[in-house]
């Protein structure tokens, strides 16, 4: 596997803003704004359909704690956190990731999307989505 994200976390080669066993930070080559940093699982899982929840659970804890560090140590008044997830939706890297890209009132960004998606389903698509967690017919069931 060429994995960039897993270079990087074997070579020790980033820009580091913590390193954990389970979860990292580091700064993507080319940030969004001062502070942007990409939170990753220290190992190998493509998108947030693969990686176990309790592994989930300390990735997003280290997103948490990133953009808290943003608001205090950079005087950020918010945050986007941005994931893509899977061949639909524009990821680059085949290794879950989390930007978390500090915001300041005017600062001339939008993270937003700025359109709506062209795609339809059949039915009221909440409903969908209520019945299958309540059936069991998702991941982590």
């Amino acid at each position: 596997m060429d994995c960039i994200f897993c270079g990087l976390i074997r070579e020790g080669t980033a820009s580091w803003v913590e390193r954990g066993p389970v979860a990292c930070a580091f700064a993507p080559l080319n940030p969004l704004a001062p502070g942007h940093t990409l939170v990753v699982p220290t190992l190998h899982y493509a998108d947030v359909f693969e990686i176990p929840p309790e592994v989930l659970a300390v990735t997003t804890a280290l997103v948490q704690r990133v953009a808290e560090a943003a608001r205090t140590a950079l005087n950020a008044s918010g945050v986007n956190i941005l994931s893509a997830n899977g061949p639909g939706s524009q990821q680059s890297v085949p290794h879950l990731h989390f930007h978390v890209v500090p915001r300041w009132v005017d600062d001339g960004i939008s993270t937003w999307p700025t359109g709506r998606s062209a795609h339809r389903v059949t039915g009221d698509p909440g409903a969908r989505l209520a019945d299958a967690l309540a059936s069991g017919r998702h991941h982590g069931s």
